[in-house]
């Protein structure tokens, strides 16, 4: 089953599971009542979820989705490695335990050897932000594991076995959330590169490979966590633009969470901007979303750094984006 959503785009923050107050003011103060959180395996079980989602509640402030960093980015669940089934087995009591909180939903990330940056670069005022130039790429990085070029995993994986891989942890999972009412958001591969230290990305770098992974798990509970920026960093190799990958599968009802980042160039090389600063009129974006009358949250992302405090680039980008919302509110629905 689907959980109860209200209609409308949610603009939210990615917040501590375990907010101070002075956190909780800041999210009001900004005018948010969605959050997102993620924590790991030591608390990953309904009690804690049911506080963290009370604690919000408490402020007026809506829990939408809690990830589990133990039970994304696997490499054990991607690549078919010796604790696969014990990942999958913890993945499902991460569901489980959502569904008994009532929150109704989480991300998943689908990539086998982490996420590839290099060098920080300079963006906009001589800010600090991620780059990933292909020339310079050398290792991923995913919760304190390294991989490092040419062969994270000691040798080379085909296409078929990470399809392979996918379809028995999607047929595992989804069953899961449908009874538990959680929707699952898999997010793109970071950056969506063909192939990094000998693994594919062949399934979450495209706009086909996106097709085919909701036409296999084939569950009203499994969706996408459309991450603009993913989309921005792949171009042409995703297949198909951001605006109209979001139209066709939120047409669908398939997105359930978006990341708003903006990048300056697509692959090989990029550096990560401001939500104005990049090639992407964002504006067009968050018009999309309320055309396919998407309902779930939308986030800042990967925000470089600003005036020495991260909380300055959050509420920079949180005023834009809901400046965004309520011109597009008002141009779709007239």
């Amino acid at each position: 089953m689907l959980p109860e959503i209200d209609p409308g785009i949610k603009v939210a923050a990615q917040m501590p599971a375990e907010p101070t107050d002075a956190e909780l003011s800041f999210v009001r103060q900004m005018g948010v009542d969605h959050v997102v959180c993620w924590t790991d395996a030591s608390n990953s079980n309904s009690d804690y979820y049911r506080a963290s989602k009370k604690r919000y509640a408490e402020e007026g402030i809506t829990l939408y989705g809690m990830g589990n960093r133990d039970v994304h980015n696997q490499d054990a669940i991607v690549l078919n490695l010796e604790n696969r089934n014990a990942k999958v087995e913890e993945y499902k009591r991460h569901i489980r335990a959502l569904g008994e909180a009532e929150i109704p939903y989480t991300t998943y990330a689908h990539m086998g050897n982490g996420i590839w940056s290099t060098e920080r670069e300079s963006t906009r005022g001589h800010a600090s932000a991620r780059g990933f130039d292909i020339e310079n790429a050398k290792e991923g990085h995913w919760a304190g594991q390294t991989y490092s070029l040419p062969l994270s995993h000691g040798r080379e994986y085909s296409e078929d076995e990470i399809w392979e891989n996918y379809t028995h942890f999607i047929k595992e999972v989804a069953p899961v959330a449908e009874e538990a009412g959680v929707r699952i958001g898999i997010h793109p591969d970071d950056p969506p590169f063909p192939e990094l230290g000998g693994i594919p990305r062949c399934i979450f770098s495209s706009f086909e490979g996106y097709k085919r992974a909701m036409e296999i798990a084939d569950s009203p509970n499994v969706g996408i966590c459309f991450c603009v920026g993913c989309w921005l960093e792949g171009g042409d190799l995703m297949g198909k633009s951001t605006v109209d990958s979001i139209s066709y599968f939120g047409e669908q009802g398939k997105i359930f969470k978006v990341h708003i980042r903006n990048v300056n160039t697509p692959l090989p090389h990029f550096v990560e901007t401001f939500i104005d600063d990049g090639y992407q009129n964002m504006y067009e974006v968050i018009k999309t979303l309320q055309e396919v009358e998407f309902d779930g949250v939308a986030i800042p992302d990967h925000i470089p750094d600003m005036a020495g405090d991260r909380k300055v680039g959050t509420a920079y980008t949180i005023a834009y984006m809901r400046a965004y919302q309520d011109r597009a509110e008002s141009e779709v629905t007239s």
